[in-house]
């Protein structure tokens, strides 16, 4: 009988306001250094994880020893928040690896920051693929005749401007080599393209050639890397990923963070992540989401009581 009164006095104060407090200083005592040095490994730790479970448990102890009395808003509430500490968890058996890849190669190891070296993540990663683009810069164009000067022309990129029976279109600009991209049409007719820096797919016969005179300085309005999976040497995905639209594929998020000019070429920063407790994260969200709706609209619409004449 004793030891029965025992439990039962620690189960009720594993269930009051008391330890929900103290569990929640710990936990944020804990948080504020990993917020400040932005370290993976305090929120990864038994410790903290061990905070976590308890704090969940003691909700779960707290709900169902007042479950008669709670209201079902706020129970919708408690469920959220238990939903969102299991996806904290959960968050823990995941990992961030990163890796820079130059276009056109595969890289079959990546690394791992909470293990500190190159592993294995299951499959080799490949940047087909580096796109940029930049709004519209304006641009003077030197239209030439072997070595001499038939005319100049302001314009922008994405712009088109007539020369003689030509339509020279602006197609892009590319800050890092300082050329331009142009498609010559005659008429409705597209003869072909060319480059500033000196490439050209057009006619033999085509008697001219383009120089570019000055450029204002582009802004960067978007980038984006074509991505390819392989396993044993046999593509089983592709897609794109951006900084903020990841490329996903069986629970990996690959997102695209850098894309950088060296001697060698351009490369993009790739990192992977995977994180098994999203998906219980934002349903916890939401769920929670809905209990603060139905709690506020039942406080708003509740019926005051009728007052005495």
């Amino acid at each position: 009988m004793l030891l029965y009164a025992k439990l039962k006095k620690i189960v009720i104060w594993c269930a009051s306001t008391e330890c929900a407090v103290v569990l929640f200083l710990g936990i944020a005592l804990l948080a504020i250094p990993g917020t400040f040095t932005e370290s993976r490994a305090i929120y990864v730790s038994p410790f903290f994880l061990s905070l976590l479970g308890a704090f969940g448990l003691n909700l779960i102890l707290c709900t169902i020893r007042r479950i008669k009395s709670i209201s079902k808003p706020v129970l919708i509430l408690h469920g959220g928040v238990i939903a969102t500490l299991v996806g904290c968890i959960l968050t823990s058996f995941g990992y961030v690896a990163t890796v820079n890849l130059y276009e056109g190669t595969t890289v079959e190891q990546l690394y791992r920051w909470d293990e500190d070296k190159d592993v294995n993540i299951g499959v080799e990663l490949g940047v087909k693929k580096v796109h940029r683009e930049f709004w519209p810069v304006p641009v003077k164009v030197g239209v030439l005749h072997g070595l001499q000067k038939e005319q100049l022309f302001v314009s922008k990129t994405g712009e088109s401007f007539q020369f003689r029976n030509y339509r020279i279109y602006i197609d892009a600009f590319d800050p890092q080599s300082e050329s331009l991209n142009l498609v010559v049409f005659e008429g409705a007719r597209r003869l072909g393209t060319c480059s500033t820096s000196g490439m050209r797919d057009l006619p033999p016969d085509f008697p001219y050639s383009f120089a570019l005179v000055a450029f204002q300085t582009p802004s960067l309005k978007r980038q984006w890397v074509d991505l390819e999976l392989f396993r044993n040497s046999e593509k089983v995905a592709s897609g794109i990923s951006e900084v903020n639209n990841p490329f996903r594929w069986e629970g990996l998020y690959f997102y695209n963070t850098q894309i950088t000019r060296s001697p060698n070429g351009v490369y993009a920063g790739i990192q992977v992540v995977r994180d098994p407790g999203r998906p219980y994260v934002f349903a916890g969200f939401t769920v929670m989401a809905i209990g603060s709706v139905l709690a506020f609209a039942r406080r708003f619409f509740r019926k005051s009581p009728a007052k005495a004449i």
